[in-house]
């Protein structure tokens, strides 16, 4: 069944503005993505299918735009081809858990994921990726990364972490996650629209996501200036942490 949404759920809306107004501020204070915090938002409000579809299309847009921006930036193609055709094909898999898989199921799924995130943020390995070892494992990595951001929307535990190991520098790693992001999009939208989650409600929602979003960048940038950023990312952490709770507790009770 297709996830349901309505243009008069005013609770519903303003969850979708507040989700997208927090991601903004997070992405504006660290430069972190953006899904990690929205789609727990959206999805402890309706459920993990709508928090997915509604975030496909911004996806898309923002990683093309930092692809075109970083685009001068030194990369090695072979790896970036690599990274794109996994994640494409695992994101393919993942948008047909999606659609197959209970919402509560996949709640728990969402739950576990920012778990482990958390869990990875607070250990911060110390781990570095020569680019020969990581081409090794490239393939392995990109794809459960995809499965997780076609099933539930954040692939950041695997892909984010696995990039940093690398310690690329800051354009090359936003080009670089940009293409397996938009990639990944790229057979998220027609896949969705194929299995009747990305509907064309959910569409214009998506569109009209980017006014609270692109507003809260630079309240995000003010913040990130003058707000310690380990006292920063605890609160982020801390709120993710009630949020995987929610989600646990509402398909338990």
């Amino acid at each position: 069944m297709s996830p349901q949404i309505s243009f008069t759920d005013t609770w519903g809306l303003a969850a979708i503005a507040l989700a997208m107004i927090l991601g903004g501020i997070l992405k504006g204070a660290t430069g972190a993505g953006i899904p990690i915090i929205a789609v727990p938002v959206i999805a402890a409000v309706y459920d993990v299918r709508v928090a997915v579809a509604v975030m496909v299309i911004p996806n898309l847009i923002s990683n093309l735009w930092q692809i075109f921006k970083f685009r001068k930036n030194p990369t090695d193609n072979g790896f970036c081809w690599q990274l794109a055709a996994f994640g494409a094909t695992g994101a393919g898999i993942g948008t047909i858990a999606l659609a197959e898989l209970s919402p509560s199921f996949l709640s728990f799924c969402m739950a576990g994921i920012i778990i482990a995130y958390i869990l990875l943020r607070v250990v911060k390995p110390s781990v570095q990726l020569s680019m020969a070892s990581a081409k090794k494992s490239v393939a392995v990595v990109s794809l459960i990364g995809g499965i997780l951001q076609g099933a539930v929307g954040v692939s950041a535990p695997a892909i984010v972490t696995f990039l940093n190991a690398m310690k690329l520098s800051r354009p090359a790693f936003i080009f670089t996650v940009s293409i397996f992001f938009a990639s990944m999009a790229v057979v998220q939208i027609p896949t969705q629209i194929y299995y009747g989650l990305l509907t064309r409600d959910i569409a214009t929602l998506g569109l009209l996501a980017f006014i609270p979003l692109f507003g809260a960048l630079p309240v995000g940038d003010w913040i990130g200036r003058r707000i310690s950023p380990k006292i920063f990312d605890a609160l982020i952490l801390t709120f993710l942490a009630i949020l995987a709770l929610r989600l646990i507790c509402v398909e338990i009770s």
